[in-house]
Parts: C-alpha cells; structure tokens; sequence
C-alpha cells in the first residue's frame, strides 16, 4: 500500500502548501519563470465550458490540477467527484481540463502541478466567471393621488455587477431618469402618470428589462363646454369634455333642477371623457341655462352652458350656433 501512495507524497505536501498559502478568490500566477506554463486568468459566462491549459515538456514526471486544496486530476487519474470536471488532453506537451457548465462556485485559483527531476512546481490561473443581469425584485403597479411623492425600486444581480438604470416612456421614451436603483419622483403629477421602464446591464448579455405601471388620481377637470343656439322645433346637443383619474362621473342640471333621460325628448349619454345632452325637438320649455357637474372622489368641476333660441336666416344653412361657454368654480354639492 505504502508503494502506491508514495509516489504522490509530492502532490499530498503542495495541496497542504496550497491549502495555507493561497489566498482563495485572489487572481494569482506563480511557479518557474518558463515551467510549468498555464493560461492567462479565463473568463467564462454562466453555463458555459471553461477549458484549463497547462504546457507541459518530456521534463516532467507526473502531472496534476487543483482547485485550491481540491486535486481535481492526476494525470489520467480522476480525483473530482464532480462529472462536470473532464480531462481533455494530457500529452507531453499539454495537460487540460474542462469544466462544462460553469457556475459561480467554480469561480476561484486553479493550480498547476507537476513533479520533475522529484522538485513540484506549479503555474495558477484564475477561473473568473460572468453572470447576466436578472431583475430579482421590483416595485408593483401603483396608483397614487396628485401630488404625493413616489419611490420605485429594481434590484438586480448579476458579474459583474450590472448597471441599473429608470427611464420615462410615456408617452414617448424619455432619457434616463435616474442611473440607480431607485428611483424618486417628488410630487408627482397627472403628466408622470405612465410607464417607466427599469433596464440592468452589464455587457455580459442583453440587458434584463422590466416596466412599472403608475397610476395618478386627480379630481376633474372640464375642457371645453359651449353655449349653443337652435331653431325651434330642431335638435340641439349640449357637451361638456372632463378629464379625470378615476373617470368623472357626471350630472346635468337646468336651473337647479338635476336633468334625466327621463324627460321626454331627451338623451343624456356619459362616456369617460365627456357628457352629452341631445334634444330631439327643442321647444321654448328647453331652452335656458345648463350646468355641468363632472365629479370623482377627489373632487368635482362645473360649467354653464346656454342653450338659446337661434332664428333661422336664408343666408345661412347652420341650424345650431356654438359660442363658449362659462366655466364656473367648483361649488359645493352637498
């Protein structure tokens, strides 16, 4: 037993030697200034093979690689447990491993080692291995309240470590809005309201993408409302445009009585973005002023309109005259 194990004392007293010497995670090369020869430091992506290469001559006696105290092979002998780990040439002028689907725990010093004339040298390389970016957590879809500030987040990983930037993209791509994780938006109004979109990059691969919906709320407000003239007996339509976050919901009032499609003659229709009142036949009793109350939970907006009576004139073929209207201040609905 003593015959087999002796001729590999050599190797036994370097993986001790290695073990109290070589700091791990350092890029280190050491070794006889022209032997052994192995690679410069080798960089791999995540997943993919590394191939170690040692140069080696007809000096040398027996051979070996290490993984800092770890003997990974011994000539054609195989040491690592690992089946990643394969030998892929061993002549007398070249000793090579392959290590396939490289991940960040392989990262580290790989050593070297050969016996010759009964002296061991080794030559080191550093194994260093890179990651894509991965956005690992990022801020949800928010809705928030004109005017209140607002914190979005991406966190990425990634070696070397990525780059994150925020940038605008609505209603059209904006330039970087923030080179960091975070980003702060103090006050935000109803034009921030969009997506934004958080980029991680590190050249590795392409960069990891991921988009953020907000949402900002705030109370109507009306557009554009006209006073509108009509022949009697002919039909008139009445509009007021509002915009708001939650969608306006609105009312129309003659005098101060609330109008409905249940008068006869009458259509109110309510979209998101706007109220119309159609009358089909108007009479004397229609015309007169109108108010219009866009409303949400945050607020509420009106404006009077006029419908007028317009005398009828050979000279012109328009039936229904539009002038502006007047946008009142808000009042109170209670």
């Amino acid at each position: 037993m003593m015959g087999v194990v002796a001729p590999w004392r050599w190797l036994l007293a370097l993986c001790l030697r290695l073990l109290f010497l070589v700091p791990a995670g350092v890029p280190v090369r050491s070794g006889d200034a022209g032997f052994p020869k192995a690679m410069d430091n080798v960089t791999v992506r995540q997943g993919d093979s590394a191939i170690l290469r040692c140069t080696v001559d007809n000096r040398v006696t027996r051979v070996a690689w290490l993984n800092r105290s770890t003997i990974l092979y011994t000539g054609n002998d195989k040491w690592s447990i690992d089946p990643r780990v394969v030998l892929v040439a061993n002549t007398k002028s070249q000793y090579s491993i392959e290590i396939q689907n490289v991940g960040i725990y392989d990262e580290g010093p790989y050593t070297c080692s050969v016996q010759t004339d009964n002296h061991p040298k080794t030559s080191r390389v550093h194994l260093i291995v890179q990651v894509p970016p991965t956005i690992v957590e990022i801020s949800s879809n928010i809705v928030v309240n004109e005017g209140n500030n607002v914190s979005l987040s991406c966190i990425a990983t990634g070696r070397p470590e990525p780059v994150v930037n925020w940038r605008y993209l609505s209603p059209k791509a904006h330039g970087f809005m923030s080179e960091d994780e975070y980003l702060e938006i103090t006050g935000i109004t109803r034009e921030q309201s969009g997506v934004y979109e958080c980029s991680a990059a590190n050249d590795v691969s392409s960069p990891d993408v991921r988009r953020v919906k907000v949402t900002v709320n705030y109370p109507p407000s009306i557009l554009d409302a006209r006073n509108i003239g009509v022949p009697l007996g002919h039909q008139g339509i009445l509009q007021c445009d509002a915009l708001a976050v939650p969608a306006a919901e609105f009312i129309w009032y003659k005098e101060d009585k609330r109008l409905s499609d249940s008068r006869k003659g009458v259509k109110v229709e309510n979209r998101d973005t706007f109220s119309r009142v159609t009358f089909f036949n108007v009479s004397e009793q229609d015309y007169g002023n109108y108010t219009c109350v866009a409303m949400n939970r945050l607020g509420h907006s009106n404006a009077s309109v006029i419908l007028f009576e317009k005398f009828q004139s050979t000279s012109s073929p328009l039936l229904q005259e539009e002038t502006t209207a007047a946008l009142t201040p808000p009042k109170d609905l209670s």
